[in-house]
C-alpha cells in the first residue's frame, strides 16, 4: 500500500490520484459519488473490516467514493482507519451526534451514507441504499425490523421493548410512520442534510434526524437491511440512551406530555376545592382533603408552566412550527400582561393573609380558625411568583429572537 498523508487540522487525507487497496483499485476523486462518516469509540476490532468492506464496494462497482471516520477512540481504531488512508477527524465534542455533526463538515459528495463502525451493517448493501435517492427520496433508513436481525445481534430489552417502545412514542408524537427510528444505516442527500439544522450531541441525534426530516417535509423511505453481532462490547448505555431519545421527544413536543396533565391536575385541584368549600367545616372535616386539591392547583398550573417554557424553547430553536396557541406568548405585550395578572395574584394572596393575621391578632392571638383560608392565600401567592417566573423566563428566551416578538 503507497500513499503520502497530509494533516490540517486533525483532518488526513491521501495525496494522490489512486490508492491501491487489495486486490482493487479505488479512484479518488474531489467530488465522490458517495460520503460515508462512520462515528467511532474503540472500534479497533472492527474498523478494518468496515473500511476493506466498503473500499471493497466501491471498487467492484465502480463508484467514487470517500470515507470519514469520525474518531473519539482512545484506542488504536483511528490510527487503523488512517493507515488504511481514509479520512479521519476528531470531534471537538464526545457523543454519537457530536461524531456525525463532525463528519458533515468534512463531505465532498451529494450523496452521504451514515453508517456504524462496529460491523453490524453490512457494507454490500450501501448502493441499495442509496438507490432510493435517484428516485426522489431525500433520506433512505436501513430499517433492521423490516430486514433481518440475525441471533445475538439485538438483546431482548432492546429487541422487543427499547427500540418498539421508542419508535412508537416518535411516531404517535409526531405523526409518522417508522419501523426503526434508530437504526444506524442511513442515506441522506446533502442539501436535504444541510436543510435539517442538526444540533443534538448524543444518541437522541438519530430520533432529531427524523424529527426534523418530518416538519421539514422531506421524502423519507425505509429499506430492509440485515443486522449483524457484535465481534466487540457494546457502547450503548440502554436506560441511558433511551431516555436521551424520550427527553429530546419530550422536549420536542411538551404540550402531549406536560400542559395536558398538568391542565387536568389544575382543574381537579379547583374542583375539590371549591366543592369543600362550598360544604363548609374545612378545618373540622375535610382539611387534609383541602390541602391535597390545593397541591393538585399548584402543582398543576408549574406542570402548564413547564409545557409552555418548553414549547417556546422547541419553537425558537426550529423544532417545530408555532402554533395558535403558542403563538399568545411569543410577544412582549402579551408577556407584560401576565406580568400584571401574576402580581394582582401575589397581591390578593397577601391581602387575605393580611385578614387572616388581623382576625387573628383581634382574637388576642389566640388559635387561628382559618387555616382554609390560609390555605388559599398561599396557593395564590405561589401561583403569581409561578405566572412571573414564567413570563420573565420566556422574555429571557426571546431577547435574541426578534422574530418572534
Amino acid at each position: 500500500m503507497s500513499g503520502n498523508f497530509q494533516e490540517n487540522n486533525n483532518i488526513y487525507r491521501v495525496n494522490g490520484r489512486s490508492l491501491s487497496i487489495s486486490h482493487h483499485t479505488i479512484e479518488t476523486t474531489e467530488n465522490p459519488e458517495i460520503s460515508v462518516i462512520m462515528p467511532t469509540l474503540n472500534e479497533s476490532v472492527t474498523i478494518r473490516q468496515c473500511i476493506q468492506g466498503l473500499l471493497d464496494q466501491f471498487s467492484m462497482h465502480h463508484v467514487s467514493g470517500e470515507i470519514i471516520v469520525a474518531d473519539s477512540s482512545t484506542d488504536t481504531t483511528g490510527e487503523i482507519a488512517r493507515s488504511m488512508n481514509v479520512t479521519v477527524v476528531h470531534p471537538e465534542k464526545s457523543g454519537y451526534g457530536a461524531a456525525y455533526r463532525e463528519g458533515f463538515r468534512h463531505v465532498n459528495s451529494d450523496v452521504i451514507v451514515m453508517m456504524d463502525a462496529d460491523g453490524t451493517y453490512d457494507p454490500s448493501e450501501i448502493l441499495q441504499l442509496v438507490e432510493p435517492l435517484k428516485n426522489g427520496a431525500d433520506l433512505v433508513i436501513g430499517s433492521r425490523f423490516k430486514g433481518t436481525i440475525h441471533p445475538g445481534a439485538m438483546i431482548p430489552l432492546h429487541r422487543y421493548i427499547g427500540n418498539p417502545l421508542l419508535t412508537i412514542v416518535l411516531n404517535v408524537v409526531f405523526n409518522t410512520h417508522f419501523s426503526d427510528a434508530h437504526s444506524g444505516f442511513r442515506a441522506i442527500k446533502r442539501e436535504a442534510m444541510e436543510k435539517l439544522n442538526l444540533k443534538t450531541s448524543g444518541m437522541e441525534f438519530a430520533s432529531e434526524m427524523l424529527v426534523m426530516a418530518s416538519v421539514k417535509g422531506l421524502k423519507i423511505e425505509e429499506i430492509p437491511v440485515e443486522y449483524f453481532p457484535r465481534k466487540a462490547p457494546s457502547n450503548l448505555h440502554s436506560f441511558t440512551d433511551g431516555w436521551r431519545h424520550l427527553r429530546f421527544i419530550l422536549l420536542l413536543k411538551p404540550f402531549p406530555f406536560l400542559a395536558v396533565p398538568g391542565l387536568i391536575f389544575s382543574l381537579l385541584g379547583v374542583l375539590l376545592m371549591t366543592l369543600f368549600f362550598v360544604r363548609g367545616n374545612i378545618e373540622t372535616s375535610h382539611l387534609h382533603s383541602f390541602i391535597l386539591a390545593s397541591i393538585l392547583l399548584v402543582g398543576g398550573v408549574q406542570i402548564i408552566i413547564m409545557g409552555i417554557n418548553a414549547e417556546v424553547y422547541s419553537i425558537i430553536n426550529g423544532y417545530q412550527e408555532k402554533t395558535w396557541m403558542i403563538t399568545f406568548f411569543l410577544t412582549y405585550h402579551n408577556l407584560e400582561k401576565f406580568l400584571v395578572i401574576g402580581g394582582i395574584l401575589i397581591s390578593a394572596g397577601l391581602l387575605l393573609g393580611v385578614t387572616i393575621i388581623l382576625n387573628w391578632v383581634h382574637k388576642r392571638f389566640g388559635e387561628i380558625s382559618q387555616i382554609s383560608m390560609g390555605v388559599v392565600s398561599l396557593s395564590l401567592i405561589i401561583i403569581g411568583i409561578q405566572v412571573i417566573f414564567c413570563s420573565i423566563f420566556i422574555s429571557m428566551m426571546l431577547l435574541n429572537n426578534g422574530d418572534y416578538l
